[in-house]
């Protein structure tokens, strides 16, 4: 079989393993997964005969970081119960990442002594490099084993699988479910932190840029707040996984979540439309967020509750001062980089801002996507008193974009899909994976983009999240969350058959038979209960508002 270009000999039997070792000086960072013939391999598997291409993968990439995380959480667990009890990982919850790092609750809390004591016996664990075993196990089995370690969670989830049998991972005695694969022992894991936060704790990962380090843990209050508020609305309606959602929906409750989860959007976006209106000075409302958060529909809905505070609001979107396609710059692989700073034409922007400010009267542009090429069309626009700009851009909390403005003139929103749905307590569901799926059914839809297409610009679209928007969240006024509870649910049926498009052997199969696996745990349900202006809406269609 050919890694890295040459061929690469191996007798039968061999695992992945020993061959990674032959192998490791050739990779900067320690060998997590294989690749074989497209499909992802767990180390301690035997290759398999006549394999024609294969791969290695590290921490730097996604699988590889993805099983690093998942397995530094087992070997947490374990300490857990070493340290608490052995139903101890049954009152654990990782509910959700703030930098690099993932926040873990305890339902009876946790002292800093018990932390240390967590901290120390991880340390062990790893030092001894203790196997993680695979084992499948039937239904039953798998029932006796959770009810002993006290996972409820897991045994209402088991539910809503037709499989007769479960794989679960162990690591000396201690068993969980992991959605996803592990490395085959604990000496991988050796760069980690246990940092005291809130009520719960930090599980910290490697910087995803120089994983033999840590970052120290960045507080975001802001973002931690709007994850917060939203997890315990969500625990209050009863839903905390996937097999509390699924039970509602079996009990006829589908249309009260979505009216409940509309409506607690709304009332936060009027708050955040009265705060807009309390400062009184504010001409321009700047909205930022990643890929898929639905911030022109939240633009709309923020307009329609800022006209019920006596002002006149006029949506401006960033990109229509796109550079023309000639002018734009390229990135390191010689594509159009549409997600930096330097593709808008800031200058002209904030010349028109200005004029507009000061009550002049401004031709304002459109971009044309199919040619290239900004645009005039004769749409006149002057600002009166009660006049307001909502401008929609991913650079919007930059102040770069915006720097001619007077920072009293601006009122930041961050928003942002932050799904606090997990697969079970153990396992979260990632925000990045409700934001993918939002952008595959919606491109699918109205712009003819294959999922295949998808996922390939992904990598690409979130690079340019983490240079361009993340590092500006705090900067905001005010933060919106607009996942739905239910949005998954409602997004499976249009995102499985084009998930399953993607043919085997193409560089996304592996991405997209992760999502088929994961929105196989959900109910599909139709998108004909939502109302018309929901933010799903405009991913699914069927909305009220122009976009």
């Amino acid at each position: 079989m050919k890694i890295l270009g040459n061929e690469v000999a191996y007798e039968t039997g061999t695992t992945w393993e020993t061959l990674a070792q032959k192998m490791q000086d050739q990779y900067a960072y320690p060998i997590l997964l294989a690749v074989e013939d497209g499909r992802l391999r767990e180390l301690f598997q035997p290759i398999a005969e006549n394999v024609k291409e294969a791969e290695f993968l590290t921490v730097k990439d996604k699988a590889g970081y993805k099983t690093y995380e998942r397995s530094l959480l087992l070997v947490f667990m374990k300490a857990v119960c070493d340290c608490l009890g052995p139903k101890a990982a049954g009152t654990v919850k990782v509910e959700y990442t703030i930098g690099r790092g993932c926040f873990c609750t305890f339902q009876d809390g946790i002292t800093e002594a018990d932390i240390a004591k967590i901290k120390q016996k991880m340390e062990e664990l790893i030092a001894k490099n203790l196997p993680i075993q695979k084992t499948i196990f039937s239904s039953d089995q798998a029932a006796e084993i959770f009810q002993s370690q006290g996972m409820e969670d897991n045994l209402r989830l088991m539910k809503y699988r037709q499989n007769s049998f479960i794989t679960l991972y162990a690591l000396d005695g201690y068993y969980d479910y992991n959605y996803g694969y592990m490395v085959p022992s604990t000496g991988y894991l050796t760069v980690f932190d246990i940092v005291s936060y809130e009520e719960g704790v930090m599980v910290m990962l490697p910087d995803l840029k120089e994983p033999s380090h840590l970052i120290p843990f960045e507080d975001r209050k802001k973002l931690f707040s709007t994850m917060y508020d939203t997890t315990k609305w969500s625990e209050n309606m009863g839903i905390r996984t996937v097999a509390d959602l699924n039970d509602q929906i079996c009990d006829g409750k589908l249309t009260d979540i979505i009216l409940l989860q509309e409506a607690y959007q709304e009332r936060k976006i009027s708050e955040i439309a009265s705060q807009i209106a309390q400062r009184g000075n504010v001409k321009f409302v700047m909205i930022a967020g990643p890929s898929s958060s639905g911030k022109t529909t939240f633009s709309y809905r923020l307009s329609v509750q800022l006209r019920t505070h006596g002002l006149n609001p006029h949506p401006i979107a960033v990109d229509d001062y796109f550079k023309n396609r000639e002018d734009t710059p390229l990135d390191e692989n010689g594509n159009y980089n549409f997600e930096c700073l330097e593709a808008i034409d800031v200058e002209q922007f904030n010349k028109d801002m200005s004029d507009l400010l000061a009550g002049k009267t401004v031709e304002m542009p459109s971009f044309n996507f199919k040619l290239g090429r900004r645009e005039y069309k004769g749409n006149y626009k002057k600002l009166n008193p009660d006049d307001i700009l909502v401008i929609e851009g991913i650079h919007g909390l930059n102040d770069q974009l915006s720097y001619a403005l007077p920072a009293d003139s601006k009122f930041k929103v961050y928003i942002s899909a932050l799904t606090c749905l997990n697969v079970d307590n153990h396992n979260r569901i990632p925000t990045t994976d409700g934001r993918l799926l939002r952008r595959m059914v919606r491109d699918a839809r109205t712009r003819g983009t294959s999922a295949k297409g998808t996922i390939s610009m992904w990598p690409s679209v979130r690079n340019g999240e983490e240079s361009y928007i993340f590092p500006f969240q705090e900067s905001a006024d005010a933060m919106f969350n607009s996942a739905s509870i239910c949005e998954l649910a409602v997004l499976k049926d249009s995102a499985l058959p084009l998930l399953y498009g993607i043919k085997r052997g193409e560089p996304e199969y592996l991405e997209a038979k992760r999502l088929i696996k994961f929105l196989n745990y959900f109910l599909g349900v139709s998108p004909e209960s939502l109302p018309n202006n929901s933010i799903i809406r405009e991913f699914v269609g069927g909305g009220c508002f122009h976009i």
